[in-house]
């Protein structure tokens, strides 16, 4: 069987979940098949060993169109490049349309992976204008006429169905993201412990000194500044890892600076990366720090809990979206609950008090480092029973088959 993905981010260009969501799909789906993996920011050569990749460059007649019809523009490319699949699965709205189209011109059935929908993130108008209009009629049009949807949690299901009411329910289909358990796991030698603890003290923080760390995009949905200002909840004597870049607006960016400006001028040992670092960093990083926080509002799994589960920390996470499909409350982590509003914003209905909940969570997290370890202990238990990558990818091939089977 030949399987073609569409995606806007494929290695070297991954700044997201989804990124590294299809990154690790190819890689086991290459044990079952012919994988084509299409995607934007140009050709380059493959990183995944079995998977053909082609890239595509902007469509040069668009470099100054929104960028939602630059997108539109790409996913075209992508359609005229996906002849002779039997199937093709598409990843987020920038490469809905091409799954679509596709399904279209060539007759074979579109598999979409829910990561996000873009009714549940308004906010996206503050970085593509009427671009948003474009986006969300890109995506409900090829969601309404999918032959499957894989929703990567409980909740993202719910909300499928919620939001594009027009979707069969027995069409939708759960399939968690996963992490490679062999990428994301602690030093497992003293003279890794070393290098990591050096990495560590190269930042100028203390290993030695208890650390929250958050790792994300600096997105309205990831609910930054909300974190920055729980932290006045939080003994001084915390130190705060911010690994957060890509920034959605000018203007997110700058209040998030400022917040972080502020927090520096309160406390030492607040400290924000705001570039891309290698995953051996990231691991590095998290395996000498205390607890990984998830203030997310809006957030259809989160790959990242995951990750630091893998690595052997504790997640403080909010009781939201598919979050709870991760955290096992008092077991692998700590759940905060909120009170959200229900007009697709995610905003809580009383900031403060959630500040206050996610502040003290981490407090009671940070301050018991024996606890803490269990936690972290059992989370990577929990990855390594529930979302290893093998699994994902043979509950994913038996999608296809029977797709195709229904299809033909």
């Amino acid at each position: 069987m030949r399987v073609d993905l569409f995606s806007r981010e494929f290695p070297p260009h991954v700044y997201g979940g989804a990124g590294v969501h299809v990154t690790e799909l190819s890689r086991v789906l290459a044990l079952h098949a012919d994988v084509h993996v299409h995607a934007f920011d140009g050709p380059r050569p493959t990183s995944v060993p079995g998977v053909t990749v082609h890239g595509y460059d902007a469509v040069a007649e668009l470099s100054q169109a929104n960028s939602a019809i630059g997108s539109l523009g790409v996913d075209l490319e992508m359609v005229a490049g996906a002849e002779g699949a039997d199937i093709v699965h598409s990843h987020t709205w920038y490469a809905n349309m091409a799954g679509h189209l596709a399904k279209l011109l060539y007759g074979v059935p579109h598999v979409i992976s829910a990561h996000s929908l873009e009714p549940l993130r308004p906010w996206k108008r503050e970085q593509l204008g009427g671009g948003y209009q474009v986006s969300s009629w890109m995506e409900r049009t090829a969601y309404e006429s999918a032959d499957a949807i894989i929703a990567v949690s409980n909740a993202m299901k719910e909300d499928i169905l919620r939001v594009y009411p027009a979707v069969r329910e027995e069409s939708v289909h759960v399939i968690h993201n996963g992490i490679d358990l062999d990428a994301w796991k602690a030093p497992q030698t003293q003279e890794e412990w070393v290098a990591a603890r050096e990495r560590f003290r190269a930042t100028g923080l203390d290993p030695e000194r208890p650390t929250i760390v958050f790792v994300g995009r600096i997105t309205r949905q990831k609910g930054v500044p909300y974190l920055l200002r729980a932290l006045k909840y939080v003994d001084l004597g915390v130190q705060v890892l911010l690994l957060a870049g890509a920034p959605d607006t000018p203007e997110i960016a700058k209040e998030t600076r400022s917040l972080v400006e502020e927090l520096q001028r309160e406390r030492e040992g607040v400290v924000w990366i705001d570039e891309h670092l290698p995953h051996t960093d990231i691991v590095a990083l998290e395996s000498c720090s205390t607890t990984f926080v998830t203030p997310s509002i809006y957030e259809p799994l989160g790959i990242v809990n995951l990750e630091a589960m893998g690595v052997g920390l504790p997640v403080v996470g909010t009781n939201t979206g598919g979050i709870p499909d991760c955290i096992v409350h008092g077991e692998t982590g700590l759940l905060v609950d909120i009170e959200q509003l229900d007009d697709g914003t995610g905003t809580p209905l009383d900031p403060p008090a959630f500040e206050r909940a996610l502040g003290e969570a981490l407090q009671a997290m940070v301050t018991d480092p024996q606890r803490a370890a269990q936690m972290g202990a059992a989370g990577r238990s929990r990855v390594e029973e529930h979302f290893a990558w093998h699994a994902i990818g043979e509950q994913t091939m038996k999608l296809y088959t029977d797709v195709v089977a229904s299809h033909s």
